[in-house]
């Protein structure tokens, strides 16, 4: 006799358990298990064998010739640069990032600039109503776009629409987790829906040569929200960042299966929608008329772009017996303790009675370990409160045994200071390259750099 296999699945992170408990063993929240149809286990399809029955498959070798897939130019050049190109026919995007931050915004003027070039584009949503987005794109100046426009959230809808006429270049589905797959029980946004209506989706875009770019909402910690398994099955998955008390958005790859994941897009909201920044130094640099004690430029490389930003650090002293804080915005606080500690092991400098705040502006996240030697002598620079030249930048990785370490595109990053008017840079004796205009100043250690920021 046939039964029903019962599986119960967490509406966070997707685990999958036999049996309903009060707390998920894989991410500990609670009644975050529901129930979800399973399939029909019978006693032959359980000993049933699979190595036959089926058809067979071609294989091919490497060295088989293979095209490149043809891409779609969205006309927005920070957009393509972020995809690696442009979008690829027949692939899958995912983009997500926080409410208001600028998604919807984005794809509808890159749907408005591609319909405009006779470019045959839909925008399904799933959220607003077809006048509001009328409304938006009315407000940017992309009223006339000739845009396919609709609101629905059944995939049988949307997917039987297309199906009646040409498919389009370009599909847009605002939001993923709006979908509903009538083929799985459950309300739109659960785990097996997600899931369900990106695979219903994303077959249809493999099949037809459609460029598929899905919206996605994300968690209060930032990741996308559904299923892990959404991002496995896209072939792009982008994060849309920044706050939206500042006017800067970036757009970084995460994932991409047809280019690198280290090329960024830098935008600006404006009341015509997002505009382009040609040059993102100018955006995270403050206008500054003279030198103050601990903030120094560092030249920090997205991809093959450098970005020049202010590290700003904050060094307070207490009195005794109070405990000190450690607050750092923009970068990675262990990396910071990390170089604390150099500081104080291998230089003999004291920030155990110091509180310590440490500040990238413009809201810029860093990740590039070249910002170690620039952190340091911003620390040194509060410490001491000895201001560094307002024409100075700084880059290099400090090491725990107090070494001053080269890193990559130090001539991509010397040119860009150059290019900005900078005139000296502290950096690894190691890579003591032609800085043309700039005044180059090596150290193999940071002991060196302390004693040359001192004056010792």
């Amino acid at each position: 006799m046939a039964r029903v296999q019962r599986r119960y699945a967490c509406q966070l992170c997707g685990s999958v358990a036999s049996k309903w408990q009060g707390q998920c063993v894989d991410c500990g929240e609670w009644n975050t298990l529901v129930e979800e149809a399973g399939g029909v286990v019978t006693p032959f399809a359980a000993k049933h064998d699979l190595r036959a029955g089926g058809r067979a498959i071609t294989l091919s070798g490497l060295d088989a010739d293979v095209a490149l897939p043809p891409r779609l130019a969205t006309g927005i050049a920070e957009l393509d640069r972020a995809l690696g190109g442009g979008l690829v026919a027949g692939s899958a995007t995912l983009i997500g990032g926080d409410p208001g931050i600028g998604k919807s915004t984005l794809l509808l003027q890159a749907a408005a600039r591609l319909a405009s070039a006779g470019t045959r584009v839909a925008y399904i949503s799933g959220e607003e109503a077809a006048d509001q987005v009328r409304l938006r794109a009315r407000r940017m100046g992309l009223g006339h776009a000739p845009v396919q426009l609709a609101t629905a959230t059944s995939v049988r809808d949307i997917l039987t629409t297309l199906d009646t006429g040409a498919p389009p270049a370009l599909l847009i589905i605002d939001s993923i987790q709006t979908m509903h797959s009538d083929l799985i029980d459950g309300a739109p946004g659960t785990v097996s829906q997600v899931r369900a209506s990106a695979q219903e989706l994303i077959r249809y875009a493999k099949e037809r040569g459609t460029a598929l770019v899905l919206v996605g909402h994300v968690t209060k910690d930032g990741t996308i929200a559904g299923p892990r398994v959404l991002e496995h099955m896209v072939d792009t998955v982008m994060a849309f960042e920044g706050e939206r008390s500042h006017q800067y958005r970036i757009l970084r790859a995460v994932k991409n299966r047809f280019g690198g994941t280290d090329e960024i897009g830098v935008f600006a909201m404006a009341t015509q929608g997002l505009e382009e920044v040609a040059n993102p130094s100018a955006l995270f640099l403050t206008q500054r008329g003279e030198a103050i004690s601990g903030a120094i430029v560092f030249p920090a490389m997205e991809g093959t772009r450098p970005v020049l930003v202010e590290i700003q650090a904050l060094v307070v002293r207490l009195a005794s017996g109070a405990t000190p804080r450690r607050a750092v915005v923009g970068w990675d606080s262990g990396r910071l303790a990390m170089i604390l500690a150099v500081l104080e092991a291998r230089c003999g400098l004291s920030f155990s009675t110091c509180e310590v705040y440490l500040n990238v502006s413009g809201g810029y996240r860093i990740a590039d370990p070249g910002a170690d030697l620039a952190v340091a002598a911003a620390l040194v620079s509060a410490l001491a409160e000895r201001p560094l030249s307002a024409d100075a930048v700084a880059f290099g990785e400090v090491a725990l045994s107090g070494e001053v370490r080269g890193v990559a595109h130090g001539a991509l990053r010397l040119k860009e200071a150059a290019k900005l008017g900078f005139g000296r840079a502290l950096l690894p004796a190691a890579m003591r390259e032609d800085g043309g205009a700039l005044t180059l100043n090596g150290f193999t250690t940071v002991g060196a750099l302390v004693d040359h920021l001192l004056g010792r």
